[in-house]
């Protein structure tokens, strides 16, 4: 199986880049970048990119594979609309239509988050929802992933300072959130597992929540 990570030097993609390489059926990862991951693996390539919303310069690069896992993403903390927009949903829909054109039948994972709701109040629940519906419209295989909370685990950390302090503090209680009640929170790990099981076997909703994520 050949995979392509969008988002691998941030928590959830750093998860879903160590399940895909220690993953015996994996021949081969393409992390899509804007910075280096710092990972060095015989099955792994790295491309920069420098605008997502723009995969033209790496057309050529796309061709043959069997999954893309899109962990890319942002706080919406802080962030207007627009620019929230532009990388929540703009950058996903470009990659999925870009891919789409050549692999159509691949499997394609967009993670959004628990409580995504393309009628919901929130703004970043609207756009997340909007991003789910091109994703499962374009592909057969499409699905959207709706972790709640997350634990980072061996080793993944998050791009964003507060989440990071987050962590700090509920580091003693997060295996206990994870063991006790997994409707609401799960592991960069199971995460990871999770995406290569939807490329293995598929799920039986497109849209998979939290408590499916085992």
């Amino acid at each position: 199986m050949k995979v392509i990570i969008f988002g691998a030097t941030g928590m959830v993609g750093q998860g879903a880049l160590r399940e895909s390489l220690l993953a015996q059926d994996v021949d081969e990862v393409l992390a899509v970048v804007r910075k280096p991951t710092g990972v060095r693996h015989p099955k792994l390539t790295e491309i920069t990119l420098g605008d997502f919303a723009d995969l033209t310069p790496i057309d050529d690069r796309l061709d043959g594979y069997d999954a893309c896992f899109y962990c890319l993403g942002i706080s919406s903390a802080g962030v207007d609309e627009a620019t929230y927009t532009r990388v929540s949903y703009d950058y996903p829909v470009a990659a999925a239509r870009t891919l789409a054109k050549h692999n159509p039948g691949m499997t394609f994972i967009y993670v959004s988050g628990a409580g995504t709701d393309v009628d919901g109040r929130a703004m970043w629940a609207r756009v997340k929802g909007r991003t789910e519906l091109e994703v499962i419209k374009l592909f057969k295989h499409g699905y959207g992933f709706r972790p709640g909370f997350i634990q980072p685990t061996h080793g993944a950390t998050s791009k964003t300072r507060l989440y990071r302090a987050v962590y700090t503090v509920m580091a003693p209680l997060t295996p206990l959130l994870v063991r006790y009640l997994p409707r609401y929170a799960t592991t960069t790990d199971r995460l990871g597992k999770a995406m290569l099981r939807a490329a293995r076997t598929g799920f039986p909703t497109r849209i998979v929540e939290n408590t499916d994520l085992r």
